[in-house]
């Protein structure tokens, strides 16, 4: 392998560390901004209007 082979390499590793890190990133900002909306429906249309009905809960 070359010098300019392994500086290719080198830049290359560099760039995909960047760009994992930036790609992590947007998705911890994606998972916050999912958390947000879901308590937003929530607040907005009740908890119970978007659950599934509990089989059990008919008090028989």
């Amino acid at each position: 392998m070359t010098a300019a082979e392994e500086d290719a390499l080198r830049r290359e590793n560099a760039y995909l560390r960047d760009r994992v890190a930036q790609l992590q990133s947007d998705l911890t900002d994606l998972s916050a901004e999912n958390t947000r909306l879901q308590q937003e429906r929530e607040r907005l249309h009740g908890r119970s209007a978007w659950s599934a009905p509990n089989p059990l809960a008919g008090g028989q």
